[in-house]
């Protein structure tokens, strides 16, 4: 909704205005880029009248009668560069919109550049979007995807890490979840551990958030801001965790199809990029293999089948994909018959929606044919993902990954030793080995002897692993007072239900065999657990000594006693560190 309205000259787009909208260009830096891509297509844009859409720093030609909307970070090349614009006079006027709020004296950069260019009146307006982060889903957000190793697990847990590049990491944190609640228009009530990089950037969340309420002549939260309305009446809980109350969930072997193509594709921004192998069978011998032709794809809310399988078990998946294309071949017919009525066999798809002979046996076919269409390509698009993922849980037996990891997190017995699965040269790849060897490391009650660990050491290095993480986590686990009490997973396995049912046997796209075919029981992974405590204000000794910050409550009563006892409607989960797709699964679980 914020950048529909940033594309509309910051004015809300009107519903029922007729004709066409104005023609415009969108220049955006990196960082704009990526906040806009997953939310609006190249299609959404030209509907709302972007023609052109270029990145700030690449030669852009004068295009003297357009406007011009900016969406860019304020820092120093970027505002180099936009006085650059208005000296060369590239468009009719300049609408320019800040990512994050932008400094005084930037805004009197560019304002002697105007002046300077004579270009005063061409900048028709400036604003900070405070639109810092990273939409991904309805309900789930990342804070950046530039540099986001500046914000990562790794920035903050360095040893060496100096008190300055502290502060500069939780203000960048800082900055992002601020511009997220201005964009909700909504104040949370906020939770956090104590001694833990999530109390920084809670502290520093509070002061800012108190701080843009005092100043209520320009206060972000006031009036009829946009996001006034979105929520019931009821604050939202801003639940802020440290990923150091859980090291295991990050590294376990996942299960669940959105988990999955996180975990073993190149999935980023709701893109997923995947290398199609061309068969070898028929190349020659001695030919040069052929180039691997690289495909991307896009998985987005549009996408029925994603949206509702993205949380389901793996083998679920290939199944569904294998019935959505048993019921499309069934009305394949139907396709060819409706392209031999409109006369068009051999043309593509897009001579047909240049149709408009409005016969009664065309319109009818005009219509259904798109949809069928469109049903094809998100079959053909799931088939590719799901047989690329199918094919790391074969060559990497991911299947047995996941089911020892779950045996191992909820203490159950284990059928053989993990020194054999690590021993095992055709189970997984070295970081395979590694992130269940340090699972079991993470897990365990006491960690295991000396002698044992040289031996499981031993095995690693033969494998081919990288030894470093096992020292941090020896590190790690040493410091962290949570030592005394191991976060519990719940006691569950995943129950195979034997391999792969009848129907995927016969005649399947997925050759399935040998795969274990696991369903999941449903169980609280810690974050889960934390959220629920807080929500519904249950003691429990894992959060009640949470600090409670409430930003419009006068200072001098920071207690960590709530004020209200009502349980709460709306939270957001925030893991500073980095949260992953199977925690994101399991709230969702939890809240269905």
């Amino acid at each position: 909704v914020a950048l529909k309205r940033m594309l509309n000259f910051n004015v809300p787009p009107v519903k029922n205005s007729t004709g066409e909208p104005v023609w415009k260009v969108l220049i955006y830096d990196r960082f704009g880029q990526d906040i806009i891509s997953p939310l609006l297509s190249v299609k959404e844009l030209r509907d709302m009248g972007i023609t052109l859409h270029l990145l700030l720093h690449s030669d852009r030609d004068a295009i003297p009668d357009v406007p011009a909307v900016y969406f860019v970070m304020p820092t120093e090349e970027n505002i180099d560069r936009m006085c650059q614009d208005l000296r060369n006079q590239l468009y009719e006027s300049y609408y320019l919109n800040f990512i994050s709020a932008i400094s005084r004296s930037k805004l009197e950069d560019i304002a002697n550049a105007a002046i300077g260019a004579n270009a005063v009146t061409q900048v028709a307006k400036v604003f900070d979007q405070y639109l810092n982060f990273i939409t991904l889903e309805d309900d789930m957000f990342v804070l950046c995807n530039q540099n986001k190793e500046l914000v990562s697990y790794r920035a903050i847990n360095r040893p060496d890490i100096t008190d300055t590049e502290m502060e500069t990491i939780m203000d960048t944190i800082v900055d992002s979840l601020f511009c997220f609640f201005v964009t909700l228009g909504a104040i949370p009530i906020i939770r956090c551990s104590r001694g833990t990089a999530a109390e920084m950037v809670a502290v520093k969340l509070d002061k800012k958030l108190r701080e843009n309420l005092r100043d209520a002549r320009n206060s972000l939260f006031t009036g009829d801001t946009l996001g006034a309305g979105q929520f019931s009446f009821q604050r939202p809980l801003l639940v802020l965790v440290d990923r150091n109350i859980d090291l295991a969930t990050p590294l376990h072997h996942t299960w669940t199809y959105q988990a999955l193509v996180h975990d073993v594709l190149d999935f980023h921004l709701n893109r997923v990029n995947l290398e199609e192998s061309t068969g070898m069978e028929n190349s020659p011998a001695g030919a040069r293999p052929k180039k691997k032709n690289k495909k991307s794809y896009d998985l987005t809310a549009s996408d029925k089948f994603w949206q509702k399988h993205k949380g389901s078990p793996f083998p679920e998946v290939a199944e569904s994909v294998q019935q959505e294309l048993e019921s499309y071949r069934a009305q394949e017919d139907e396709v060819k018959r409706l392209k031999s009525i409109m006369g068009i066999e051999g043309e593509d798809e897009g001579a047909i929606s240049m149709l408009s002979d409005n016969t009664a046996k065309l319109t009818s076919a005009v219509s259904s044919l798109p949809e069928l269409l469109e049903k094809k390509r998100l079959i053909d698009l799931h088939t590719n993902v799901a047989t690329a993922v199918l094919e790391h849980i074969k060559s990497r037996k991911l299947d047995v990954y996941f089911e020892y990891e779950e045996k191992i997190m909820s203490k159950s017995t284990l059928d053989k030793s993990l020194l054999d699965m690590i021993s095992d040269p055709d189970a997984g790849t070295p970081e395979d080995k590694m992130r269940l060897f340090l699972i079991y490391y993470i897990s365990s009650a006491q960690a295991p002897s000396e002698i044992d660990l040289e031996q499981y050491k031993k095995a690693l290095m033969d494998a081919g692993c990288n030894l470093a993480p096992l020292s941090y986590i020896k590190q790690w686990k040493a410091f962290t007072k949570m030592a005394s009490a191991p976060t519990s997973y719940g006691n569950t396995t995943p129950k195979p239900l034997g391999l792969f049912s009848r129907v995927m046997n016969t005649g399947s796209q997925f050759v399935m065999e040998g795969v274990k075919n696991l369903v999941l029981k449903q169980q609280n992974l810690p974050v889960t657990r934390i959220l629920d405590n807080l929500m519904e204000m249950k003691s429990n000794p894992e959060t009640d000594d949470y600090r409670y910050f409430d930003p419009k409550m006068l200072r001098g009563s920071d207690s960590s006693v709530p004020r209200n006892k009502n349980p709460f409607q709306e939270a957001i989960v925030f893991v500073v560190g980095g949260g992953n797709y199977i925690e994101y699964q399991n709230l969702i679980d939890y809240i269905k």
